[in-house]
């Protein structure tokens, strides 16, 4: 691809505010559907593939990177629904791994979070953010809300690994504390509206199916 041809950093910019756009409108969306087959949901799944589609498409073109995102089919990823067909409420559900890939570098900032608050954090507690994982990991995220770790996980010597998000259909909003003790326990995919994931495997298995088609052209 010519130079030329290139997207410019604008319109890669831009391709990344529509994805923020339309992941907004789809959980609008969901949230407020009116049953199983809301055109609305439909409309903005379909808004939301493309949109990160063409926001992949422009990185590559611009910076030769990719994304992971991988917008997975209901057919694929989840079994049949057999949630409420109007939920009054719905229920989501994240996990995001991190490798610590560079400990000094937690440990550093979890030091600096501890010292720039001297009131919160005796000299112990300063200096036990410095010298342990455990309460340097602690101190982040007792400070930060999760989605600036994601963010900034690089800051904290962190490396993302598999994540994904799961929005669940309910009948009603449970009793405030109610799942509290066990929050994943009840965790239902027929009661999944839909999920999201993230994880290398994805990049891992288009490499094997390219790797197989050249294998059949003997290329």
């Amino acid at each position: 691809m010519s130079d030329a041809a290139q997207p410019t950093a604008a319109e890669v910019r831009a391709a990344a505010e529509a994805v923020k756009a339309a992941l907004d409108r789809h959980l609008a969306a969901v949230e407020s559907r009116t049953g199983d087959d809301d055109p609305a949901v439909y409309d903005a799944f379909n808004a939301l593939a493309v949109a990160a589609e063409t926001y992949d498409e422009r990185l590559y073109d611009r910076y030769d990177e990719v994304t992971p995102f991988e917008i997975p089919g209901a057919d694929e990823a989840l079994p049949p629904y057999a949630g409420p067909e109007e939920p009054n409420a719905l229920s989501v559900l994240i996990r995001r791994d991190y490798a610590v890939v560079e400990p000094q570098r937690l440990l550093a900032q979890a030091h600096r979070i501890a010292a720039a608050d001297p009131d919160d954090a005796g000299p112990q507690d300063s200096q036990s953010a410095a010298s342990s994982v455990h309460a340097a990991l602690g101190v982040l995220f007792a400070e930060y809300e999760p989605d600036e770790i994601v963010s900034q996980h690089k800051e904290f010597g962190l490396e993302e690994g598999d994540s994904t998000l799961w929005v669940s259909a309910l009948e009603d909003l449970p009793e405030a504390g109610e799942w509290l003790s066990a929050p994943f326990e009840q965790a239902d995919p027929q009661r999944v509206v839909i999920r999201f994931d993230v994880s290398a495997v994805f990049d891992e298995d288009d490499l094997g199916e390219d790797l197989d088609d050249l294998d059949e052209t003997g290329l």
